[in-house]
């Protein structure tokens, strides 16, 4: 299995939908476009110039999403509890 089947294969685990396309710019250059997205509205879309690279920043977008969600409701527990 290659690391981007991977990356998609826990994406898809964890409730997200996912895609890939490759497409050629104004240049002439090949680019990769993954999105993912889940029903409750969050969506991410990310291109790259190599397939891997364009999933691993998918992974890292939605994981950094993530860490500031739980950040802010950590944030907002406290406060609550003052």
């Amino acid at each position: 299995m290659k690391h981007w089947e991977l990356i998609a294969d826990n994406l898809s685990k964890a409730g997200w939908s996912w895609g890939c396309v490759a497409t050629v710019d104004r240049e002439g250059r090949t680019i990769f476009l993954v999105d993912a997205h889940r029903g409750d509205g969050q969506r991410f879309v990310v291109h790259a110039d190599e397939k891997l690279t364009a999933f691993l920043e998918l992974e890292r977008a939605i994981c950094l999403r993530l860490l500031i969600h739980v950040a802010h409701a950590a944030r907002q527990d406290q406060t609550l509890r003052r």
